[in-house]
């Protein structure tokens, strides 16, 4: 009887089992969707918006797909630029690169334009006054209206207060177009002079780009503004003519290298760099001398100088030619074929021969008109 008893137990526990296991298949059963319910739900679900943008992107036009590269491309371009100069304003502020005074605010600007003087250059101011950057160019109204600032830039004398000194101040009083630099003026001073540039202007303005340009140079604002405008978005832009000249190791000539041995064998020539006439740099390039220019190495030569001190860094060179075309005919000729130059000058001097007496001329023949500078578009 306790064996019947026991297996009746079994019995109802195994019934009990069952029921509970069916019961729970079919609740499975029940709320799960069959697959063909399940491929209906995806197909009606919307799609990916990346999905469908490349996908309109295959079945567009190539134009379109290009464009959208373009835009990628120029978008990370921005971006690297953005990331250089924070970088190196932080930089700037950690290390106290910028010391500016508490009576004056560092003002914003497009380019910064230094034209490289002396003492004894006021007629070749004066030619350029009357020429390429005559009175219609007001240098407030362009620094206003366009971010444009453009000064004459020069140290004092051996003698401060002296007679040189005043001349200009004098100059000064009459125009109001000078940078002056606490830099003791010499031809063989040209390098220190270079590096406090960049290390003063930074300090006042906060430009994309900073031009040097000599005295004896004829340029149309208008082409170097756009030409500019053009690497706007790039980082650690240096642009100019760029050379590689020999290193002069004789004794006694001009723009002798002292120390010619840090470039090889004799016979050698320079790493490529601008040539000296005109050069630009962008907004992160002058900072990092602006922090770096007192361990910055001086070379014979300025523009050499520079170079070296871009050389080990991530920089973009960009040769632009239209920086160092001839005086006319050369840049006569381009200038009637549409290709108005940024510049002019004469290989053979180093700048415009006998720049005093003909610039009015080259400015008639190769200038870009005096509204160009107002009509680009920054």
């Amino acid at each position: 009887m306790r064996g019947k008893a026991g297996s009746g137990k079994t019995i109802l526990f195994v019934c009990i089992a069952c029921f509970l296991a069916g019961t729970l298949f079919n609740g499975q059963m029940w709320t799960r969707p069959s697959n063909h319910e399940n491929e209906n739900t995806l197909l009606r679900l919307p799609p990916r918006p990346d999905c469908d943008h490349k996908r309109k992107l295959i079945e567009g036009k190539p134009g379109d797909v290009m464009e959208e590269v373009v835009k990628t491309h120029q978008a990370i371009k921005s971006l690297d630029k953005a990331v250089s100069t924070l970088e190196m304003e932080l930089t700037a502020s950690q290390t106290g690169g910028r010391q500016r005074s508490s009576n004056h605010s560092v003002q914003k600007a497009f380019v910064v334009i230094g034209i490289n003087t002396a003492f004894s250059s006021k007629r070749r101011r004066d030619s350029i006054r009357q020429t390429w950057l005559s009175k219609r160019n007001q240098l407030k109204e362009l620094e206003k209206e366009k971010g444009i600032v453009v000064r004459f830039v020069i140290g004092h004398s051996t003698t401060p207060g002296g007679i040189l000194d005043k001349a200009i101040d004098a100059e000064e009083a009459e125009h109001k177009d000078f940078l002056r630099l606490d830099h003791v003026e010499g031809y063989h001073e040209l390098s220190t002079k270079t590096r406090l540039y960049f290390s003063t202007i930074t300090s006042m303005w906060d430009a994309d780009f900073y031009v040097k340009v000599d005295d004896d140079i004829h340029l149309n604002l208008g082409m170097l503004v756009s030409t500019l405008a053009k690497y706007r978005s790039r980082p650690r832009i240096y642009i100019g003519c760029m050379k590689s000249g020999p290193v002069l190791y004789q004794k006694g000539v001009k723009y002798h290298e002292a120390e010619h041995w840090k470039f090889g064998e004799e016979g050698n020539k320079y790493f490529r760099h601008a040539t000296g006439q005109i050069y630009a740099i962008s907004k992160d390039l002058a900072t990092y001398i602006s922090i770096n220019w007192p361990i910055l190495h001086r070379y014979a030569n300025e523009d050499v100088s520079l170079g070296s001190w871009l050389l080990g860094l991530e920089v973009e060179h960009v040769d632009e030619r239209s920086m160092c075309c001839g005086t006319p005919p050369d840049c006569d000729w381009k200038a009637r074929t549409g290709n108005v130059c940024v510049a002019s000058f004469d290989w053979s001097c180093s700048g415009i021969c006998k720049s005093v007496e003909r610039m009015r001329d080259i400015h008639k023949t190769c200038g870009e008109g005096d509204g160009a500078v107002w009509n680009v578009d920054l």
